[in-house]
């Protein structure tokens, strides 16, 4: 064996390991369980050891995508609309009121982003959504473990997970989540994630009941009125787009339109009955407690309205303007509990722009692809979507960890899959043909 066969014999097993498809569905399951776990490693092993599992995740995923450059469609790889928004937030750092915060905050967004990039690259659609199967199922398990241990076993709070041992008045509960809001969050997208295997057929049907019927009792354990809410908008979503895959296509444009001023009408209703909605939500409470974050937000935005104070993603409530809020109805705020507002304080109007425009953006593009395509896995997108965008009204769960991890992948695959600059590039002349 000559010597460059030698030395090139340890890249070409590197190569063949980091690209393997085995090594890219462990590292799916551990980039999604990392994420959706983030609380829980946080609290077990604190900030430092968490982001020790983050910086491995990323070396890891960054070492399996070069590994298998040449086998990745590399043309319009990224959404413009995603670039835009992380981008504003990153140079934000020059006019951050807290440029470190800001500085180590951009890093932590860009990491948990380009896992999500990983993700959506190297996976089918099936594979992501049995993936997220997987890692849901086993932490709705240990959330329900972990709840009974504490509320029926020893029948004392497990303060340092967060667990406040209730389980036993039959809620509400938390899980490893937090807050009983995430946990509905969480069980919100297993719903989704465990329809959308049985219908798919991907795992058995004993398997996905289980699932289901484990998801449908912590949902209502946790006694989630934005939750709750949030399961009644995701019902009729999924009404709709099983009415539109049924459509005929020539007409399915008509009928789109239609529902989109079904969805406007029914929103305006709803806000004319917001009260009795409230009411009928038990969720009062809740909205007290997020108006008295609000309003001192909606004082602080116009001081630095175009630009916002900085990215900071969780709030560092040892500093400026966050530290204020302390008094403001929550002695602990990590959050504006609006995505929207949160964005809009921290990186302006511009950066809200740019956030609502990727939104949108996203969106739309999966819903196109879910009321269009065959297969039925084209829905999981959609319809997790509806639960991140809808949820991001009374939390901001959706701009970190878990919730911006599974929103990028939705975003990088359904941009890939209606990529305008993918279509420009397919569609332009030839050299040739000039």
């Amino acid at each position: 064996m000559s010597g460059e066969d030698h030395q090139s014999h340890p890249l070409m097993l590197a190569k063949a390991f980091f690209g393997a498809p085995r090594f890219s569905a462990a590292l799916t399951l551990a980039i999604i369980g990392a994420e959706l776990g983030s609380l829980f490693f946080r609290d077990l092993v604190g900030w430092p050891g968490a982001l020790g599992i983050l910086a491995t995740l990323v070396i890891l995923a960054v070492l399996s995508l070069i590994a298998q450059r040449d086998e990745i469609e590399w043309h319009g790889l990224l959404p413009v609309s995603l670039l835009v928004f992380v981008g504003w937030a990153g140079v934000s750092v020059f006019w951050s009121q807290y440029q470190w915060v800001t500085f180590g905050s951009v890093v932590y967004l860009g990491a948990v982003t380009m896992l999500g990039i990983y993700v959506a690259l190297v996976r089918d659609t099936i594979q992501i959504a049995r993936a997220f199967g997987d890692v849901l199922r086993l932490a709705l398990v240990l959330s329900l473990a972990l709840e009974i241990i504490s509320g029926l076993l020893i029948d004392t709070p497990l303060h340092f997970l967060g667990i406040q041992g209730r389980l036993g008045h039959l809620g509400p509960i938390q899980g490893i989540f937090g807050t009983r809001n995430e946990l509905g969050i969480i069980v919100l997208i297993a719903i989704v994630t465990f329809g959308t295997e049985m219908r798919t057929r991907s795992v058995p049907r004993g398997l996905s009941i289980g699932s289901l019927s484990l998801a449908g009792v912590l949902l209502i354990l946790s006694r989630s009125p934005v939750a709750y809410g949030t399961f009644l908008l995701l019902v009729l979503a999924t009404a709709a787009l099983y009415g539109l895959r049924r459509v005929p296509a020539e007409s399915k444009r008509f009928w789109q339109a239609g529902l989109l001023v079904a969805t406007v009408t029914i929103a305006g209703v709803a806000w004319a009955a917001r009260v009795s909605i409230i009411t009928a939500l038990s969720a009062s409470a809740e909205l007290n407690l997020r108006l008295g974050l609000w309003r001192p937000m909606r004082l602080f935005i116009p001081e630095h309205e175009l630009e916002g104070w900085g990215w900071a993603g969780y709030w560092r409530l040892d500093l400026p303007p966050f530290q204020v809020f302390t008094s403001a109805g929550n002695p602990s705020p990590t959050s504006g509990l609006n995505a929207f507002l949160d964005v809009w304080l921290q990186v302006g109007l511009i950066g809200l722009v740019a956030f609502v425009g990727l939104v949108a953006l996203t969106f739309v593009r999966s819903w196109l692809l879910a009321s269009k395509q065959r297969s039925f896995v084209y829905a999981w997108p959609a319809l997790v979507l509806v639960v991140l965008i809808t949820t991001a009204l009374a939390e901001s769960s959706i701009l970190v960890e878990f919730g911006w991890l599974t929103f990028v992948v939705c975003c990088v695959k359904a941009s890939r899959e209606l990529s305008w600059r993918r279509a420009f590039a397919e569609t332009a002349p030839s050299d040739a043909s000039v």
